[in-house]
């Protein structure tokens, strides 16, 4: 996290912060409350400290400043506003650390970050992913958008041009052809999973290539990740440079011809005056725009929660439309006010005129899907890295059960479908082995193996034909034992450089009287694993007679996670979520 301006003022007295509670009950009302409360004379100091995305932090700042000289208090009690230039991944990284959710590609929080007591990302998309991500209890207060900037696709003039550029609109639909053409527009993005624009314009690429619908949807969908993970980038700077440096055709057909950003990005490169300039193509229909939510995080104190609620108010006057307009953003209306470079076609909804905003902004997460946004992260994670991984699944006589909600199909149809489903993510890049697990599925054997873990270059076809061909047994679940002779089997020709891992798929817990017992399981496992050949374990449980506990028993030992649904129907999202979440090799 990279510090901002910092102000710092008298040392802090418990008395006077006490003095702060409960004066929201007088000034919740807008810039009434706001006057009320910049107040000359007030003592002692309540520091409320602001992570804000690094292209609003110098207008929340500003407005900060001139609050402060102008004398903030909460009930007499002096406020300091100590903002900082954030990155929202890195935020996110620590709130996910601090209530325990998991981020795909995401990553750990440096063991030096403090999480803020207001949080102004650039998009409420954190805070989506942070909820289903497993936050269950993170409920940040407000939440209302407090700047805009449209998600738009950027172009070199000259290639946009060539589109149709600036008077036809082209669709996403219309983009996806020219991605997946014979001779294919050169598209990148920022890595979806670390950055808002990306994530918003790779949902919109893929909900284009679902629309196709049938078999080709699927296809689609797949090469579009692929051609986009072609030009992906870490750094949202780093992708930038990857746009033509020269004018001349060789260049420019040679160089990054697409790629999702804010229409912020589009107005500061050009404002550098490059050799090319690019164009902002607004798409329809409009991807979810970077909102800048105002999140006052859980569990901070009354009096700086108090605090929080004037700044609040201090950022949606309407003179700070102007400070947003300087740092080329917009209003939470769309609108934008003075100063603001907007690129040709820009729409805005009321002509580019400033109108007072609403004091309730936009709410945070409006109008995204949760289930969509894991889809494309989870889809995303899978098909743009590489790992070795032996897929085992239970056919065991429950897997016969219907599912109603799936017409009537078995569990056993459900699971195999899902798995079929995953395999079209995984590229040839992938060592991927199928074994099947019931009780005395070999003789006194509980697991038989179908396809031997290799590549997918060459195995993709058996791989295939397996799931296709396998049927319920009327066995029982010999779990403990097929779960430590598929560690043994994947650690035993372990890889460096790539994930190495166990899926395994059951509807029940251990009955197998013959084999090991959980102890036995947990003991051996103890024994051999090895930090430095780690074996990551992920198990789904389907249906109600799944005991997570002893799932998580085994995932505790191993590394990886336990995943269980009653509902059958959901096993697929939950494997793309599953195996994204895996943690790449440090």
């Amino acid at each position: 996290m990279s510090a901002g301006r910092h102000r710092m003022r008298s040392n802090i007295h418990a008395a006077t912060a006490a003095a702060a509670v409960g004066v929201l009950a007088v000034t919740a009302g807008g810039w009434f409350g706001y006057q009320q409360l910049a107040q000359p004379d007030c003592s002692g100091q309540i520091e409320l400290s602001v992570a804000v995305a690094s292209e609003l932090a110098p207008a929340v700042d500003a407005a900060a400043t001139e609050w402060e000289r102008d004398g903030a208090a909460v009930g007499g009690t002096c406020i300091a506003v100590n903002v900082s230039a954030s990155d929202p991944v890195e935020v996110a990284a620590t709130v996910a650390a601090k209530h325990g959710a998991t981020l795909a590609g995401v990553g750990q929080a440096s063991g030096t970050a403090v999480s803020p007591d207001v949080w102004i990302p650039d998009s409420s998309i954190w805070l989506l992913r942070l909820k289903t991500g497993g936050a269950t209890a993170f409920d940040p207060g407000n939440g209302a958008s407090i700047a805009r900037s449209p998600v738009v696709v950027a172009m070199p003039e000259p290639v946009a041009s060539r589109l149709g550029w600036p008077e036809a609109k082209l669709s996403w639909t219309q983009l996806l052809q020219q991605v997946s053409s014979s001779k294919p527009l050169r598209a990148g993005i920022v890595e979806p999973t670390r950055d808002a624009a990306g994530l918003s314009g790779l949902l919109s690429l893929t909900a284009a290539a679902s629309a196709s619908g049938g078999a080709d949807a699927e296809r689609d969908k797949v090469g579009a990740l692929r051609a986009l993970a072609s030009e992906k980038s870490a750094l949202r700077q780093d992708l930038l440079a990857r746009f033509p440096s020269a004018p001349d055709a060789t260049t420019i057909a040679s160089s990054l011809g697409a790629a999702a950003l804010s229409e912020e990005d589009v107005i500061e490169y050009n404002s550098k005056k490059p050799p090319v300039p690019l164009a902002a193509l607004y798409l329809e229909p409009a991807p979810a725009p970077l909102d800048y939510p105002y999140a006052v995080l859980p569990g901070i104190e009354p009096a700086k929660a108090s605090a929080a609620r004037v700044l609040y108010e201090v950022l949606t006057t309407p003179g700070f439309r102007n400070r947003l307009a300087a740092q080329s953003l917009r209003a939470p209306d769309g609108n934008w006010g003075e100063g603001f470079a907007a690129p040709q076609g820009a729409p805005s909804p009321a002509g580019g005129q400033a109108t007072t905003p609403s004091s309730g902004g936009t709410a945070a997460t409006g109008g995204l899907d949760p289930l969509s946004m894991d889809r494309a992260v989870s889809s995303w994670s899978i098909a743009t890295q590489s790992g070795r991984m032996l897929c085992v699944i239970d056919v065991s006589g429950s897997m016969k059960e219907k599912v109603p909600s799936a017409n009537n199909a078995t569990r056993q149809q459900v699971t195999l479908e899902a798995a079929r489903r995953g395999l079209n993510l995984f590229d040839d890049s992938w060592s991927i082995g199928l074994w099947t697990f019931s009780t005395q599925l070999v003789g006194s054997r509980d697991y038989r193996q179908l396809v031997p873990i290799g590549p997918l270059s060459s195995g993709r076809g058996k791989l295939e034909q397996a799931l296709s061909t396998t049927r319920s047994s009327n066995g029982d679940t010999g779990l403990y034992d097929t779960m430590l002779a598929a560690y043994k089997e994947v650690q035993e020709d372990w890889q460096a450089g790539r994930v190495n891992s166990i899926v395994l798929f059951t509807d029940g817990k251990n009955e197998d009287s013959d084999g090991i017992t959980q102890q036995q399981l947990l003991s051996e496992l103890n024994k051999i694993k090895d930090p430095e050949r780690p074996v990551q374990v992920v198990i789904v449980g389907i249906g109600g007679d799944v005991s997570k506990a002893e799932l998580e028993s085994i995932t505790k030992v191993t590394g990886g996670g336990a995943f269980v649904t009653e509902d059958p129907t959901k096993i697929g999202d939950i494997f793309l979520k599953a195996i994204a979440l895996r943690k790449a090799p440090s």
